[in-house]
């Protein structure tokens, strides 16, 4: 893991929105940071907006993240990995196609659940990220180092880790984030076209419009790319979704009140039960599960931690002198201590765990 009385170094490719708040909150927290663009004129305005130490290539980073549109971040994470980075991680929204091309250990897949309805460089924000989930995508290649410094990376710009299988991630991605942002824009762009008809429509648009429509007006290049990329399991949602506002139509049609009722009731429950945003605070355990040096173990211990609500502060990997086994070695939350190592049992392995004292002086 990086040494804080090392000196840190970033590379950011790609000075849009997304990775020009990454520059910012990096360099507020002490790292050198440069960065490249396709655009030549929007790298030099992110490094005269404090994003960027200065305009420059990957070479000699720490850590490299890429920042570009989804179909461009292979091709790029390429670059950094073959230009020596010891750990490149992305921002993408879709996940699966760029592990399963890159499928190097030392590349983390990663989403920053977080926007905003300002473009580009000039929306940046250090603050962007503080509060919001990231997610990690480890699969069978990912090393644990690495793993492990964008995990603390990522912490230290006041995001909460959780971190999801690739294809898992796409799936759920397409529920909460890509039907819903596709659904908004094609509900405004029906409104507009019947605004031409009524002029008065968009005039009487009421806050909830407002609000169910504001994702639209996100900036629409990077769609084609992300619906490429992950068609099949959006094109799923859409299933699901227009079966469901079939269902919601016919009991409108049908005046059937008490079915309407129930619906909205459900719809109501779901809502105000959706899990709070923040990053867990309190006392924390570490938990010691030995583990067989194969393939996959960080990311079948880091899935089930993420499936069980289990946030990882922090993780690392001792292996054996034999070198045939190691310790994986994770932080959690004491109160969640218990329900991780539970899930350990469960799949056969056999941890251990101990209290982190907090009041020492």
């Amino acid at each position: 893991m990086i040494s804080p009385a090392e000196p840190r170094r970033a590379a950011i490719v790609g000075t849009g929105l997304i990775g020009g708040s990454v520059g910012l909150a990096l360099r507020r927290q002490g790292w050198w940071v440069t960065g490249v663009d396709h655009d030549e004129a929007r790298a030099a305005r992110a490094a005269e907006l404090g994003a960027l130490d200065e305009v420059g290539e990957v070479a000699g980073a720490d850590v490299a993240v890429i920042a570009t549109p989804v179909g461009a971040v292979v091709d790029a994470a390429r670059a950094a990995l073959d230009a020596g980075v010891p750990v490149v991680t992305d921002v993408g929204s879709v996940k699966a196609p760029i592990t399963e091309t890159l499928a190097d250990p030392r590349f983390v897949g990663g989403h920053p659940m977080a926007g905003s309805e300002q473009e580009g460089i000039e929306g940046a924000d250090p603050d962007l990220f503080r509060g919001a989930t990231w997610v990690l995508t480890p699969d069978e290649n990912t090393a644990p180092a690495a793993f492990a410094i964008v995990g603390g990376m990522v912490r230290s710009l006041g995001a909460e880790v959780i971190a999801v299988p690739p294809a898992a991630h796409d799936r759920l991605v397409a529920m909460v984030s890509h039907v819903p942002h596709l659904t908004a824009a094609t509900l405004m762009s029906l409104a507009s076209e019947r605004a031409d008809e009524h002029r008065a429509l968009l005039r009487l648009a009421a806050g909830g419009f407002r609000d169910m429509t504001r994702i639209a007006a996100g900036h629409p290049g990077i769609w084609p790319d992300i619906c490429s990329a992950n068609g099949t399991a959006i094109a799923e949602v859409f299933d699901d979704l227009i079966a469901a506002l079939q269902r919601t139509r016919d009991l409108v049609a049908a005046a059937d009140r008490r079915g309407l009722l129930d619906a909205l009731e459900a719809a109501r429950t779901a809502r105000v039960n959706l899990p709070a945003r923040g990053v867990t605070e309190g006392p924390m355990a570490v938990v010691r599960v030995p583990v067989p040096d194969r393939p996959g173990v960080l990311a079948e211990v880091t899935t089930l931690a993420s499936e069980l609500e289990v946030n990882i502060a922090d993780i690392e990997i001792a292996h054996s002198a034999e070198g045939e086994a190691g310790v994986l070695i994770v932080v959690v939350p004491a109160a969640a201590s218990e329900r991780l190592v539970s899930g350990l049992v469960a799949r056969a392995y056999r941890p251990s765990t101990t209290r982190l004292d907090t009041d020492e002086s």
